[in-house]
């Protein structure tokens, strides 16, 4: 949660002489005693110039000191460029966009970080705004963790139109993989329903009473230690093709939340799964034609790879 702060000076009155400072504190602004012994406990208050714990008393007099953050709404669009996005394509409807690793589509609770969506108001798009506030002309979502190809819709028609094709899976959404071992059969389809960890929720898993998943691969390369595949979603759960990869007991290569070998990820240097948006190709909105956008291998993800084609 992003948070700006106020501070604040008032002197002890006489009538709380000899008070419990988080009492004083919450008597003397306004606040809640469990928000004062917070503030107390961040550090925030001093004391003539001291710091102090929530029990110490205070004298009539003294000058009582808090920096009190000013909590804002963690769904807040804020306008920022981010490194590393880059403009794929870009017409009057949709923005088409290459996303790096580490930056999340749109504000979430939780998150602080970098956003896609933040950065296209930095960079003066107009986005739709059809859609929660937070996510306006968003019609797909890539993992924080995951790099690749993404489309935002700029008009009202585009999204309502990219937003059906993503529902009834007209979308050709397109990934690759490189993970651990060799998948048998080279070429097939996993079809598992995903839900929430019984006990991480932070975590996907295969679970019977999970929403349908269907996930489609088909081996590009097989190496010493691992494969690249090309994999095609009919659905698009999160975290699906990892949890449907180490299901098979192929997880993507560094990919540790999912039972990846940190050994091997360390060989070839990455801090992430190695799994790429490569492709979306989808009608456009206004012409009706056919259109496919592309996006390489970011470095991480490139260099991983050669130390796995050279150790075959």
């Amino acid at each position: 949660m992003s948070q700006t702060s106020e501070h604040r000076s008032l002197s002890v009155p006489e009538s709380l002489a000899g008070e419990r400072v988080d009492a004083a504190l919450a008597r003397m602004f306004g606040l809640s005693r469990t928000r004062a012994a917070d503030l107390i406990a961040q550090g925030l208050v001093q004391v003539d110039g001291a710091g102090v714990g929530k029990s110490d008393r205070v004298l009539p007099g003294s000058l009582l000191d808090v920096e009190i953050p000013t909590l804002t709404d963690p769904l807040t669009v804020t306008p920022e460029i981010v490194e590393g996005i880059k403009i794929v394509h870009d017409d009057e409807s949709i923005v088409v966009i290459d996303k790096p690793v580490g930056v999340a589509v749109h504000p979430s609770p939780g998150w602080t970080g970098p956003t896609v969506v933040g950065h296209l108001a930095g960079a003066g798009f107009r986005i739709a705004t059809s859609g929660a506030s937070e996510r306006q002309g968003i019609v797909q979502r890539l993992d924080v963790g995951t790099s690749g190809v993404m489309v935002i819709c700029k008009s009202e028609r585009a999204y309502s139109v990219l937003k059906n094709a993503f529902r009834h899976r007209t979308v050709d959404k397109t990934y690759h993989a490189l993970v651990q071992g060799h998948p048998d059969p080279l070429e097939g389809t996993v079809d598992a329903p995903i839900g929430r960890h019984p006990r991480s929720d932070w975590k996907f898993a295969v679970m019977a009473d999970g929403r349908a998943s269907v996930t489609h691969y088909e081996t590009l390369e097989a190496h010493r230690f691992a494969s690249l595949l090309e994999v095609h979603l009919e659905t698009g759960r999160t975290h699906q093709i990892r949890v449907h990869m180490s299901a098979l007991k192929h997880p993507c290569v560094g990919d540790l939340t999912y039972g990846a070998d940190p050994v091997l990820a360390k060989r070839v240097g990455l801090e992430r799964q190695w799994l790429h948006a490569v492709r979306l190709g989808f009608e456009h909105p206004d012409t009706g034609e056919h259109v496919e956008y592309e996006t390489e291998y970011p470095a991480d993800l490139a260099h991983a790879l050669e130390v796995v084609r050279d150790g075959s």
